[in-house]
């Protein structure tokens, strides 16, 4: 079976990565997606919403998809969350399932920064969605697979932004992650009134 490991903060998930997700198995690409919550990533600032937090919103957002995982794997790995950590410990838990990274074409420019980026790319396949703006020039020797899955202009940051405005996020994350935000006042003041008690 091939797993497609989505890395990522998810902070929060949405409607674009479920998109992504979802094409890249319907397509045949990988048998499963197991969104990978990284509680610290060593390439961004981190002002995270609690890990815990983002993993329930991904789970929430994933229930009832068959061939759509959410993972806290690397809650159990050494901080900051380094791939080559993630993918070793993967390997050796299940070692009859083989392993494809994806990623957006934006992070794959960046890969030969990543820690022993070597051992990544001579071991593990690596799926590739175009990001606009971030053409594929250079492959760093990687196999790579360039996926054509529909793309949506929205980001994580966006939405916080949105909330934070008290601006409605409804169409930008699931039904049920939008209720879930709202309730917690996840990212500060939440985007529509509170439920009344």
């Amino acid at each position: 079976m091939n797993i497609g490991l989505y890395f990522g903060s998810f902070n929060p998930i949405h409607i674009g990565h479920l998109i992504i997700a979802n094409h890249l198995y319907s397509n045949s690409y990988v048998s499963e997606v197991w969104f990978i919550v990284s509680p610290q990533n060593p390439f961004k600032p981190q002002n995270l919403l609690n890990q815990n937090h983002r993993l329930h919103l991904v789970r929430v957002a994933v229930d009832g998809e068959a061939k759509l995982k959410a993972s806290n794997i690397e809650f159990n790995l050494p901080t900051p969350s380094y791939t080559i950590h993630t993918l070793t410990y993967l390997k050796e838990k299940y070692p009859e399932k083989e392993f494809t990274i994806i990623m957006g074409s934006d992070g794959f420019q960046n890969i030969n920064k990543w820690k022993n980026y070597e051992a990544i790319i001579k071991n593990y396949k690596i799926l590739v969605y175009k990001r606009p703006g971030f053409d594929i020039t250079e492959t760093f020797g990687a196999e790579i697979t360039v996926a054509d899955a529909p793309l949506l202009e929205i980001s994580s940051t966006h939405i916080r932004n949105m909330i934070r405005r008290r601006k409605s996020i409804r169409y930008l994350v699931p039904d049920v992650v939008k209720e879930e935000i709202v309730k917690n006042n996840f990212y500060g003041p939440a985007s529509e009134n509170p439920p009344q008690q």
